[in-house]
């Protein structure tokens, strides 16, 4: 495909629809065949409809006879407003009227000798629109939609550097001129709304006005913000990796998810209460990477391996966690018909935490009673285990009786992820693991103090899991993969990636998202910024 030589917004719009459907196989669409009523593509719904599912649309027709777009139209509307855009993709539709179940997106199989299921994931009918007038009362007009089956999942505001304007006045214009009461911009019926220029991409899931709220989509460079440089657009990962057919679908069927969190605001008396809000996610680049990355690797190695994700505050750790928890569930090897992992057991450090990761994995969850929370002790662990639960999330504490008991399950492979903090023990907690373990490092001498190493550093819940793991050596059915934000050196000799500099052995991790690009991406503050020296401060004193 030729390079982009209109430097214009809409030589950019033009260059992306272009690629899309020349390498990608999109249909591209002429944008009068979108209703901004419906909020639909319906010439390629029901297209798309009539080719799959022949007989639920013979049933359909003959019931609702002229009235049957109208009804199915109106059907799908109606669960998208209710549930959501991924659920309804994921789920599909039953009409009330004739009980007629309708799939509208068939995900990819695992097994490429499913023939009958890849035919059916190949007659999905992705599209690009340009230029689509999004209101029925004005017309203003959107740069870019792309349709799954006729339904929009996903919105674009482009705008070329060349011509003095940016990501962030793309930004601006979802923010100040794209209304949140019109259908299309309700909760949930769009995936994610990227505002993209030639140098950064950023997204945001519900438009709220100035109270939108854009998170980057970039892929870092130099450890920092940003993307990389190269000869051409450094956004083009956009449309070359991330909008492919399967990568899409993988998004719609394994990431992007509908939750429900709590959140406080003070109410008319002054009193701080708590009500539920729904949320959409969209995953970052970073999280998209290494979840992918790590389940690659694993699928290529199968278990007895260990990983170390070094990733800063402010990275979304939960929500990663909860998609690799889920899809290392149904990991499949190579042909497809074996499950690399039985079971995957979450250890968190903090109750709180725990909390948090429990929820965040139960709503992420597609299927009922896939996660167990062992709340009760070290018997409903044992018994979680021997049941062959899916998903175990449990805290640190029970972490020793996790290590006995898989163990004695030589038959049953185990991913273990370890999100751990770097929370102190205290000499009770630390004594009654030395019993368990008999991990001389861990000696504590009393209740209430914090046990030290040799040098004098806090024991913390990171050097309770490397010692534990190094006195038990790495167990051949299980895997590891331990989540931190800054790895003490003995966390990196552990669980990371080997590489020789300077003639030494030295340890990196299996995939980074530092501390300076949550700096550069606004996540977390700076402290340095305003630091001042007790020299510089009493030289200014002294000037003063």
């Amino acid at each position: 495909m030729a390079k982009l030589t209109d430097t214009t917004e809409k030589g950019l719009e033009a260059h992306i629809a272009q690629y899309l459907v020349e390498e990608n196989k999109y249909l591209l669409r002429e944008n009068k065949a979108y209703n901004n009523v419906s909020c639909m593509d319906s010439e390629l719904l029901f297209q798309f409809l009539e080719a799959t599912q022949p007989k639920a649309v013979v049933k359909l027709k003959a019931f609702h006879k002229d009235l049957y777009e109208q009804k199915i139209i109106k059907r799908l509307n109606d669960q998208i407003q209710a549930k959501g855009i991924i659920e309804v993709l994921r789920k599909g539709i039953t009409d009330g009227y004739t009980d007629t179940k309708l799939t509208l997106f068939y995900d990819k199989p695992v097994s490429a000798y499913n023939t009958t299921a890849n035919a059916l994931y190949q007659a999905n009918l992705f599209s690009v629109m340009r230029q689509v007038y999004f209101s029925p009362s004005d017309k203003k007009s959107l740069d870019m939609m792309i349709f799954i089956n006729g339904i929009p999942v996903i919105s674009f505001e482009l705008k070329n550097e060349l011509t003095h304007q940016n990501v962030q006045h793309a930004i601006k214009q979802y923010k100040e001129d794209r209304d949140p009461n019109e259908e299309l911009f309700h909760l949930g019926r769009l995936m994610v709304n990227f505002a993209v220029d030639t140098e950064e991409i950023w997204m945001c899931t519900q438009l709220k006005k100035e109270k939108s709220y854009f998170l980057p989509f970039n892929k870092g460079y130099n450890n920092g913000a940003g993307n990389p440089p190269k000869d051409g657009i450094k956004t083009d990962y956009l449309w070359k990796e991330i909008l492919t057919k399967n990568n899409l679908t993988d998004i719609v069927q394994n990431f992007c998810q509908m939750i429900t969190e709590d959140k406080d605001y003070i109410d008319e008396k002054g009193k701080i209460k708590t009500r539920k809000e729904k949320k959409l996610i969209f995953p970052r680049y970073h999280q998209l990477l290494a979840v992918r990355n790590l389940l690659a690797d694993a699928q290529e190695n199968g278990s007895g391996q260990k990983y170390l994700i070094q990733h800063s505050a402010g990275s979304g750790k939960s929500n990663s966690i909860s998609w690799l928890a889920h899809q290392l569930v149904g990991l499949h090897d190579k042909s497809g018909k074996d499950n690399i992992f039985d079971t995957v057991i979450v250890v968190t450090d903090r109750r709180v935490l725990d909390a948090q990761i429990r929820n965040n994995i139960k709503q992420f969850q597609q299927v009922n009673g896939v996660v167990e929370a062992i709340t009760e002790g070290s018997k409903q662990l044992k018994e979680a285990l021997e049941e062959g639960k899916k998903i175990i999330i449990t805290t640190i504490q029970k972490f020793p009786h996790i290590i006995e008991e898989i163990g004695e399950l030589p038959g049953t492979n185990f991913a273990i992820i370890i999100d751990e903090a770097h929370s102190s023990l205290s000499g009770q907690l630390a004594r009654k693991l030395n019993e368990a373990l008999s991990v001389k490092t861990l000696d504590a001498t009393s209740d209430d103090e914090e046990t030290t190493t040799e040098d004098n550093d806090t024991i913390t819940d990171e050097d309770l899991i490397t010692d534990l793991i190094k006195s038990r050596k790495l167990l051949p059915n299980a895997s590891y993969f331990a989540f931190t934000a800054t790895p003490k050196n003995k966390t990196l000799e552990l669980f990371g990636v080997p590489f020789e500099a300077e003639g030494k052995t030295k340890f990196r991790a299996f995939h980074l998202y530092s501390m300076k690009q949550a700096i550069e991406e606004g996540f977390i503050m700076d402290v340095l910024q305003n630091y001042t020296t007790y020299q510089s401060y009493y030289a200014l004193l002294k000037k003063n």
